[in-house]
């Protein structure tokens, strides 16, 4: 997982930054632009033939105001999707991640996880995090992402979601997460399970463990199909939490897809410093099947 030690060994490397920000704007642009062209001032791009409307909005939670960046086709209702992100939060790479998904036909509501301290953007690319301290910083905020919290910030979103013209709210809705918000996602689904129909982890770290609320305790809840993808030297350091969380997802009852991917972790994430396309592609291909026969 994106530990702290993952991070300093980041850090301590010191991957050029000039070279690394140039690398990560081109492949940002190329894996999750619509149509692999970069996006207009006006907030829509064209992919599939879709244009997209965007906006950030806020809406009330238990704990206070959430903040986030919506983007979903300018016309018709499609089905809504939960983004949680990394680490770093909300930033350009995962706005880019978000229309590139709604350009497939979806409305995405990527969400600040660290909304209950601080509110925007906090980190321009994954590699500002990594430079200004990484766990230091956000460690207390990550804190308070119980399983309780979680699951009433996705019932918050939910209902938010359920409000909005581009929805589609005959059509179950989707959450996925990446590194810490791979748990997140889980939590999610079993929080909401009359809405919540597909949930996906992207190298999740924490999806199993032995709290009575560790994610994969809580599948019997959740009425979701799941894809657990797992970067390679995460399971090699945790072998057993994939056929852990497979068993789980079977003694629920729960269609589940746990498999390992050709990228270490944060390879689904072009800002991330182990980003690998080709398996980004795949495991980007593996979500919308996933959407597709769930929603």
């Amino acid at each position: 997982m994106c530990d702290s030690a993952v991070l300093e060994k980041w850090a301590k490397d010191r991957v050029n930054r000039r070279e690394f920000g140039a690398m990560a704007g081109l492949a940002t642009l190329a894996a999750c632009s619509p149509a692999g062209q970069a996006e207009g001032t006006s907030g829509a791009a064209a992919s599939a033939g879709l244009a997209l409307s965007e906006s950030a909005v806020n809406f009330e939670t238990a704990d206070g105001t959430m903040d986030a960046f919506f983007v979903h086709p300018s016309s018709g209702k499609h089905p809504a999707i939960i983004f949680w992100p990394d680490i770093a939060s909300i930033r350009e790479a995962k706005r880019a991640m978000a229309r590139r998904l709604a350009g497939e036909g979806y409305a995405v509501l990527v969400l600040n996880p660290y909304y209950r301290d601080v509110a925007g953007e906090q980190y321009g690319e994954f590699m500002d995090l990594v430079e200004a301290g990484g766990f230091g910083i956000v460690g207390p905020w990550r804190a308070k992402h119980t399983a309780d919290a979680i699951m009433a910030d996705a019932e918050a979103a939910v209902t938010w979601l359920d409000a909005q013209d581009a929805v589609d709210t005959a059509k179950g809705i989707g959450t996925e997460g990446y590194c810490m918000g791979g748990p997140l996602a889980v939590w999610s689904a079993a929080g909401v399970p009359a809405r919540i129909k597909a949930a996906a982890s992207f190298h999740g770290g924490g999806l199993v463990g032995d709290d009575a609320q560790s994610p994969y305790k809580t599948l019997g809840q959740a009425q979701a199909r799941y894809l657990i993808a797992v970067a390679r030297d995460d399971d090699a350091k945790a072998p057993a939490e994939k056929t852990a969380f497979a068993d789980a997802a079977k003694a629920a009852g729960r269609e589940a897809t746990v498999d390992v991917y050709d990228g270490d972790h944060g390879w689904t994430v072009p800002d991330s410093p182990s980003y690998a396309k080709e398996a980004a592609e795949t495991a980007f291909a593996d979500k919308l099947a996933l959407y597709s026969a769930a929603l």
